[in-house]
């Protein structure tokens, strides 16, 4: 199926957004095509492909090294200078392609609210993972949540985030942190199965601390929005979508580990609490662990879409046709991480394609995409 022949007219049709420096980006035509994919009049799916400068082999100085994530610079270092870095390695020279933009997030690892209400944060080889600090050894009926914006982990993404405004000043939109969700936050000060165990012995307790991490979860997100959107183009979280009203990534990973039942008591309540707060919520639905969730979230009016993940190991997103079909037909939007041959593959059953957003990971250091050309033509882009 050519979805160019759904798009409006070939006079409205532009061609992909591929510059070598972001300080020159056009920003109006993308703001305005992901406004009219929110709103359901662009007729096509969108394409976020970037292609960074170190994915095409050149070299570049530079005192600092590129890491995935944020924190896994010494806290001592200013964040200007590592947001110069990221400048250098991944922003300066890269190509975008599509509906992608100049992106930049605070990576401290997702569930980072658990260092804000304390927890502690430890870097490892390739990843962040949060331990119950001052709660070590708690029993639930003993631990009380509370935001801590003095927290050092708090501080330091402040510093990121107002480091990011008067860097760029609009010219690289920027993602607010992974704060993660409500069970994920909680299973970092309760590890292992003693979270599941919990949800049995003192289901009471589970649900109070829920609430009380929904409140801290609530007061960041806020704190950190301000700081950001006075140069921000819209909203954007840990994932490159774009959105002129409020908008975030939603989760709950630890959902994998449970019944549809317990989602149904332990998590839907709390995540339809954070989708009214939202004018366009997403979820993020990790795993195949996740899909008999999937009926209990399109019956939540609020949740605008779905972001699906496979998993370590699983087939690609373009091998689940009925899972992707049964998301866009209940009227959610989805996004999935793909290659263009991925999304091409995707296109041949998809029902309702002008629901979706093809996503090229950003992280990803490869970038052999030779049918992205028809994949953008395809999509009535070029």
């Amino acid at each position: 199926m050519n979805i160019a022949m759904t798009a409006e007219s070939p006079a409205m049709r532009r061609k992909p957004c591929a510059v070598q420096s972001f300080s020159s980006f056009d920003w109006t035509p993308v703001e305005t095509d992901w406004e009219r994919w929110w709103d359901g009049t662009l007729g096509r799916p969108l394409v976020w492909f970037m292609n960074p400068l170190t994915a095409r082999g050149k070299r570049i100085s530079h005192p600092l090294p590129n890491h995935r994530f944020t924190s896994h610079h010494d806290f001592s270092i200013p964040a200007r200078d590592i947001l110069l870095s990221y400048e250098a390695w991944n922003l300066r020279h890269a190509d975008y392609y599509g509906d992608a933009f100049p992106w930049w997030w605070a990576n401290f690892g997702p569930g980072v609210l658990a260092a804000f209400i304390g927890g502690e944060g430890r870097n490892n080889d390739h990843s962040v993972w949060f331990y119950p600090g001052r709660f070590e050894g708690k029993a639930l009926r003993d631990i009380h949540f509370s935001l801590d914006k003095e927290s050092p982990w708090f501080r330091r993404i402040e510093e990121f985030l107002k480091a990011a405004v008067d860097l760029w000043g609009g010219a690289v939109q920027v993602g607010t942190t992974d704060l993660g969700g409500m069970l994920d936050v909680l299973s970092s000060f309760r590890p292992g199965t003693d979270l599941l165990m919990d949800l049995y012995d003192c289901p009471e307790e589970v649900k109070r601390l829920t609430w009380e991490i929904h409140q801290a979860w609530w007061e960041a997100h806020e704190h950190f929005d301000r700081i950001i959107a006075p140069a921000n183009h819209g909203y954007t979280a840990w994932t490159p979508l774009l959105s002129r009203q409020s908008f975030y990534m939603l989760q709950c990973d630890f959902a994998y580990m449970i019944s549809p039942e317990m989602f149904v008591e332990f998590v839907k309540p709390e995540l339809a609490a954070s989708c009214k707060r939202l004018e366009r919520a997403f979820y993020h639905l990790d795993g195949c662990g996740q899909i008999p969730h999937v009926p209990h979230l399109c019956s939540i009016p609020e949740l605008a879409g779905i972001q699906w993940i496979p998993g370590e190991g699983q087939p690609p997103a373009s091998e689940w046709p009925d899972l992707l079909n049964e998301i866009v037909m209940s009227g959610k939007r989805l996004q999935v991480y793909c290659k263009a041959d991925e999304a091409l593959e995707i296109l041949s059953f998809i029902k309702k394609p002008e629901s979706v957003a093809f996503v090229k990971r950003p992280w990803d250091g490869t970038f052999d995409e030779e049918n992205l050309d028809e994949l953008l033509v395809e999509c009535g882009i070029l």
